[in-house]
């Protein structure tokens, strides 16, 4: 497994070596993370309010954090991880008044807050650990809060291709989507939805408008597993 050296030095170059990576896809990372958050603005609009406290669980570099902000209408989101370097250049680049980034281990979770994401966080954080990392989440929202869980499928043949051509993934333990709701359902949080995204690379997106009625079908890049922290 990667470890929090390992993203350190990876900080500067992250962003560069995955556009590299999804090379084959021929879409550049924007696309894939305005993808993820324009779904689950798709979700969030059936279930009620609109969260107005976020978290980037996991946020890396940041680049996702202000694009969660904006587009679900929110008021401020945090962006924890435990990369110093990444966490600084989140800083510099999308750090204001409404997003703010913090190491893990300097957050003290409140029960208050409407939302977390995190996308491909779990597959780099090792097994007898990843029950501590939800806890995090959990005890972060508030009763009813939404957890956004994102993760690369590894039943998808390109998904593979990508990883395995991604300097940062090379020890990567994927997480099938069963493996996912269990981990979650055990964790405490109840599971409302599973879909799949990215099925069609640019050079065959005539068909994408056809994505949405195979949102369940397990072939698309990545999965989506939306869960709740229960009412009562």
């Amino acid at each position: 497994m990667k470890t929090v050296t390992d993203f350190d030095r990876h900080a500067n170059s992250y962003d560069g070596e995955l556009e590299e990576a999804l090379t084959l896809s021929g879409e550049g990372r924007g696309y894939f993370a305005r993808g993820r958050v324009e779904r689950l603005v798709e979700c969030v609009r059936k279930l009620g309010p609109v969260p107005r406290y976020l978290m980037d669980f996991g946020c890396g570099t940041g680049s996702t954090t202000p694009i969660l902000l904006e587009t679900l209408g929110a008021e401020s989101a945090i962006g924890l991880d435990n990369s110093l370097r990444s966490l600084d250049v989140a800083k510099g680049s999308h750090g204001s008044e409404r997003i703010h980034f913090l190491p893990v281990h300097e957050y003290e979770p409140a029960g208050a807050l409407d939302l977390a994401y995190c996308n491909g966080v779990f597959h780099h954080i090792p097994v007898g650990d990843r029950g501590t990392a939800l806890g995090l989440v959990w005890e972060s929202l508030r009763p009813g809060g939404l957890f956004s869980f994102w993760e690369n499928n590894p039943w998808n043949p390109g998904t593979r291709y990508v990883m395995a051509h991604c300097a940062f993934d090379e020890d990567a333990e994927t997480i099938t989507p069963p493996k996912a709701r269990a981990m979650l359902r055990a964790a405490g949080f109840e599971i409302l939805q599973t879909d799949f995204a990215f099925i069609f690379p640019r050079a065959l997106r005539i068909f994408r408008s056809l994505e949405k009625l195979a949102w369940r079908v397990p072939i698309g890049a990545q999965y989506h597993v939306l869960c709740r922290k229960p009412l009562g």
